[in-house]
């Protein structure tokens, strides 16, 4: 009878300790806890009476660090920034032969991964 309380007692602390060790392998799982999502920001710049404009040169500046990135947009006007951190603030303008858009600031504080903005090249640059 001992010895049946003594295996009985045994099995009962290896189901208790393998269900801890599944609740624990379920709670630390990888890819359950990601982190945030990337960010891109895509959109088209256009004049002022709402053409595309191929080859403006687009302007994204990394608020915390000032890095800035630049690129060209397509034959449709279209420009595309992926990978941008979630927490970070971001800012975006257009220029295109001696003309540029108002810049638009993107918000850390914006849920959105997806941020579409049309950039409107409709006044002079300013000298500096």
């Amino acid at each position: 009878m001992r010895a049946r309380a003594a295996a009985l007692l045994v099995f009962a602390f290896v189901m208790i300790g393998c269900a801890c060790s599944i609740g624990f392998a379920q709670q630390q799982s990888p890819g359950k806890n990601k982190g945030p999502q990337l960010r891109t920001v895509i959109g088209q710049v256009v004049d002022g009476s709402e053409n595309p404009i191929p080859s403006a040169v687009i302007y994204l500046e990394n608020m915390s660090t000032k890095n800035v990135q630049s690129h060209i947009s397509d034959d449709s006007g279209n420009y595309n920034y992926s990978g941008l951190d979630p927490n970070v603030d971001y800012q975006i303008y257009a220029e295109h032969g001696g003309m540029t858009s108002s810049t638009h600031t993107i918000s850390s504080f914006d849920s959105r991964t997806n941020v579409n903005l049309e950039l409107k090249v409709d006044h002079k640059k300013a000298d500096k």
